[in-house]
Protein backbone atom coordinates (compact mmCIF):
# COMPACT_ATOMS: atom_id res chain seq x y z
CA UNK A 1 0.00 0.00 0.00
CA UNK A 2 1.24 3.50 -0.87
CA UNK A 3 -0.13 6.96 -0.09
CA UNK A 4 -2.32 8.45 -2.81
CA UNK A 5 -0.22 10.90 -4.87
CA UNK A 6 -2.62 13.83 -4.35
CA UNK A 7 -2.53 13.35 -0.58
CA UNK A 8 1.24 12.84 -0.55
CA UNK A 9 1.71 16.05 -2.55
CA UNK A 10 -0.39 17.95 0.02
CA UNK A 11 1.61 16.43 2.90
CA UNK A 12 4.90 17.49 1.30
CA UNK A 13 3.49 20.99 0.67
CA UNK A 14 2.49 21.22 4.37
CA UNK A 15 5.92 20.21 5.76
CA UNK A 16 4.94 16.55 6.30
CA UNK A 17 1.56 17.29 7.92
CA UNK A 18 -2.03 16.72 6.80
CA UNK A 19 -5.36 17.19 8.56
CA UNK A 20 -8.51 15.11 8.35
CA UNK A 21 -10.36 18.09 6.83
CA UNK A 22 -7.76 18.39 4.04
CA UNK A 23 -8.17 14.69 3.16
CA UNK A 24 -11.97 15.08 3.16
CA UNK A 25 -11.68 18.16 0.91
CA UNK A 26 -9.91 15.97 -1.67
CA UNK A 27 -12.96 13.69 -1.64
CA UNK A 28 -11.45 10.83 0.38
CA UNK A 29 -12.87 9.31 3.57
CA UNK A 30 -11.63 9.20 7.15
CA UNK A 31 -11.35 5.43 6.70
CA UNK A 32 -8.48 6.00 4.25
CA UNK A 33 -6.51 7.86 6.93
CA UNK A 34 -7.14 4.97 9.35
CA UNK A 35 -5.81 2.51 6.75
CA UNK A 36 -2.68 4.63 6.24
CA UNK A 37 -2.10 4.78 10.01
CA UNK A 38 -2.60 1.01 10.38
CA UNK A 39 -0.17 0.40 7.49
CA UNK A 40 2.41 2.64 9.17
CA UNK A 41 2.37 5.17 6.31
CA UNK A 42 1.04 7.98 8.55
CA UNK A 43 1.20 8.65 12.27
CA UNK A 44 -1.50 10.37 14.30
CA UNK A 45 0.19 13.47 15.72
CA UNK A 46 -2.84 14.90 17.50
CA UNK A 47 -6.60 15.05 17.05
CA UNK A 48 -7.23 15.36 13.28
CA UNK A 49 -3.55 15.93 12.43
CA UNK A 50 -1.33 13.30 10.81
CA UNK A 51 2.35 13.27 9.88
CA UNK A 52 4.71 11.09 7.92
CA UNK A 53 6.59 8.64 10.16
CA UNK A 54 9.92 10.02 11.44
CA UNK A 55 8.87 13.59 10.56
CA UNK A 56 9.95 16.33 12.97
CA UNK A 57 6.68 17.69 14.35
CA UNK A 58 5.93 21.39 14.65
CA UNK A 59 3.45 21.69 17.51
CA UNK A 60 2.55 25.34 16.77
CA UNK A 61 1.83 24.60 13.12
CA UNK A 62 -0.18 21.50 14.01
CA UNK A 63 -2.27 23.50 16.52
CA UNK A 64 -2.98 26.23 13.98
CA UNK A 65 -4.05 23.70 11.32
CA UNK A 66 -6.76 22.44 13.66
CA UNK A 67 -8.62 25.76 13.87
CA UNK A 68 -8.84 28.72 11.51
CA UNK A 69 -9.75 30.91 14.52
CA UNK A 70 -6.45 30.43 16.36
CA UNK A 71 -4.00 33.33 16.52
CA UNK A 72 -0.95 32.83 18.73
CA UNK A 73 -0.82 35.50 21.42
CA UNK A 74 0.69 36.53 24.75
CA UNK A 75 3.96 34.72 25.61
CA UNK A 76 3.75 32.57 22.46
CA UNK A 77 3.56 35.72 20.31
CA UNK A 78 6.50 37.14 22.30
CA UNK A 79 8.49 34.04 21.36
CA UNK A 80 7.47 34.17 17.67
CA UNK A 81 8.41 37.87 17.55
CA UNK A 82 11.87 37.01 18.93
CA UNK A 83 11.30 38.76 22.27
CA UNK A 84 11.38 35.69 24.55
CA UNK A 85 14.31 33.42 25.31
CA UNK A 86 12.41 30.14 25.37
CA UNK A 87 9.38 28.47 23.84
CA UNK A 88 6.43 28.69 26.25
CA UNK A 89 5.61 25.46 28.08
CA UNK A 90 1.97 25.87 26.99
CA UNK A 91 1.04 27.87 23.90
CA UNK A 92 -1.30 30.85 24.29
CA UNK A 93 -3.93 31.46 21.61
CA UNK A 94 -6.66 34.04 21.16
CA UNK A 95 -9.99 33.33 19.48
CA UNK A 96 -13.13 35.46 18.97
CA UNK A 97 -15.54 35.43 21.93
CA UNK A 98 -18.34 34.14 19.67
CA UNK A 99 -16.34 30.95 18.93
CA UNK A 100 -15.55 27.83 20.88
CA UNK A 101 -12.37 25.78 20.75
CA UNK A 102 -12.87 22.01 20.54
CA UNK A 103 -12.21 20.34 23.94
CA UNK A 104 -9.16 18.54 22.50
CA UNK A 105 -7.58 21.92 21.70
CA UNK A 106 -8.53 23.50 25.03
CA UNK A 107 -6.51 20.83 26.81
CA UNK A 108 -3.41 21.65 24.77
CA UNK A 109 -3.20 25.44 25.03
CA UNK A 110 -4.15 28.47 27.11
CA UNK A 111 -7.06 30.18 25.41
CA UNK A 112 -7.94 33.88 25.58
CA UNK A 113 -11.10 35.40 24.12
CA UNK A 114 -11.59 38.79 22.46
CA UNK A 115 -14.52 40.61 20.84
CA UNK A 116 -14.75 39.45 17.21
CA UNK A 117 -14.07 42.98 15.88
CA UNK A 118 -10.67 43.00 17.62
CA UNK A 119 -9.64 39.44 16.75
CA UNK A 120 -7.61 40.31 13.61
CA UNK A 121 -6.15 43.54 15.05
CA UNK A 122 -2.37 43.35 14.73
CA UNK A 123 -2.36 39.86 13.20
CA UNK A 124 0.80 38.97 11.26
CA UNK A 125 2.49 35.76 10.15
CA UNK A 126 5.77 34.53 11.59
CA UNK A 127 7.92 31.47 11.03
CA UNK A 128 8.15 28.82 13.72
CA UNK A 129 11.58 27.42 14.62
CA UNK A 130 10.84 24.65 12.09
CA UNK A 131 10.11 27.13 9.30
CA UNK A 132 6.30 26.93 9.10
CA UNK A 133 4.27 30.13 8.83
CA UNK A 134 1.74 30.64 11.63
CA UNK A 135 -0.63 33.44 12.62
CA UNK A 136 0.34 35.55 15.63
CA UNK A 137 0.03 39.11 16.87
CA UNK A 138 2.61 41.84 16.31
CA UNK A 139 4.51 43.24 19.30
CA UNK A 140 2.17 46.22 19.82
CA UNK A 141 -0.88 43.98 20.08
CA UNK A 142 1.05 41.47 22.23
CA UNK A 143 1.99 44.19 24.77
CA UNK A 144 -1.68 45.23 25.00
CA UNK A 145 -2.81 41.61 25.40
CA UNK A 146 -0.31 41.01 28.20
CA UNK A 147 -1.58 44.12 29.99
CA UNK A 148 -5.23 43.13 29.44
CA UNK A 149 -4.70 39.66 30.90
CA UNK A 150 -1.99 40.43 33.44
CA UNK A 151 -3.93 38.55 36.15
CA UNK A 152 -3.49 35.37 34.07
CA UNK A 153 0.11 36.09 33.04
CA UNK A 154 3.37 36.05 34.93
CA UNK A 155 4.12 39.62 36.11
CA UNK A 156 7.79 39.17 35.21
CA UNK A 157 6.82 38.30 31.63
CA UNK A 158 4.71 41.48 31.37
CA UNK A 159 7.46 43.70 32.80
CA UNK A 160 10.23 42.22 30.65
CA UNK A 161 8.02 42.40 27.52
CA UNK A 162 7.35 46.12 28.07
CA UNK A 163 11.05 46.77 28.88
CA UNK A 164 12.31 44.83 25.82
CA UNK A 165 9.75 46.52 23.59
CA UNK A 166 10.73 49.99 24.82
CA UNK A 167 14.41 49.20 24.16
CA UNK A 168 13.86 47.72 20.67
CA UNK A 169 14.64 49.60 17.46
CA UNK A 170 11.58 48.35 15.59
CA UNK A 171 8.93 49.65 17.99
CA UNK A 172 5.96 51.69 16.75
CA UNK A 173 4.80 53.79 19.71
CA UNK A 174 1.96 55.44 17.75
CA UNK A 175 0.53 52.05 16.81
CA UNK A 176 0.96 50.85 20.40
CA UNK A 177 -0.95 53.92 21.65
CA UNK A 178 -3.75 53.30 19.11
CA UNK A 179 -4.09 49.63 20.10
CA UNK A 180 -3.93 50.49 23.82
CA UNK A 181 -6.81 52.94 23.40
CA UNK A 182 -8.90 50.45 21.39
CA UNK A 183 -8.27 47.65 23.90
CA UNK A 184 -8.72 49.99 26.90
CA UNK A 185 -5.30 49.52 28.45
CA UNK A 186 -3.93 53.00 27.68
CA UNK A 187 -3.84 54.14 31.34
CA UNK A 188 -2.14 50.92 32.39
CA UNK A 189 0.37 51.15 29.53
CA UNK A 190 1.21 54.74 30.55
CA UNK A 191 1.77 53.57 34.14
CA UNK A 192 4.09 50.71 33.07
CA UNK A 193 6.02 52.97 30.71
CA UNK A 194 6.49 55.65 33.41
CA UNK A 195 7.66 53.12 35.99
CA UNK A 196 9.99 51.24 33.65
CA UNK A 197 11.48 54.05 31.60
Amino acid sequence: MIINSKILQEIKKNNNVITTSQVLRFGYSKALITKYVQAGLLERYSHGVYTLPDAVNDDMYALMLRSSKIIFSHDTALFLNGKAERTPFRHAVTIPSDSVLPPSLKDECTCFYIKPEFHDLGMIEKKTTLGNMVRCYNMERTICDLLRSRSRCDEETVISAVKNYAASNDKNLNLLADYAKLLRVDKMLKHYMEVLL
